[in-house]
């Protein structure tokens, strides 16, 4: 799955993160699937994409330096895939 990283996306309200010192747990209480964050970094971009017009918005909000916005962008369609987030 391409991730647009110029589209608006937010925590799917049927999960649940829960922190841990790796990352977090992503739970869906919908379809029971439960995904891995695998790192802190991510957490913070998953948690900053409610406040920001798009997941490229969040990325920067985040810190998260442009040689590694491809693979955010991976680990964020597979969350997409997951139904962790969705687009708004």
């Amino acid at each position: 799955m391409e991730f647009d990283l110029n589209r608006g996306w937010r925590l799917n309200p049927a999960v649940a993160l829960r922190p841990e010192p790796f990352g977090a747990l992503a739970y869906h209480f919908g379809n029971r699937r439960l995904s891995f964050l695998k790192t802190r970094a991510l957490v913070t971009v998953v948690r900053l994409l409610e406040s920001h017009d798009s997941a490229a918005d969040a990325l920067a909000a985040a810190g998260v330096p442009a040689r590694q916005r491809a693979r955010y962008a991976a680990a964020l369609a597979a969350l997409a895939d997951s139904e962790v987030i969705d687009a708004r």
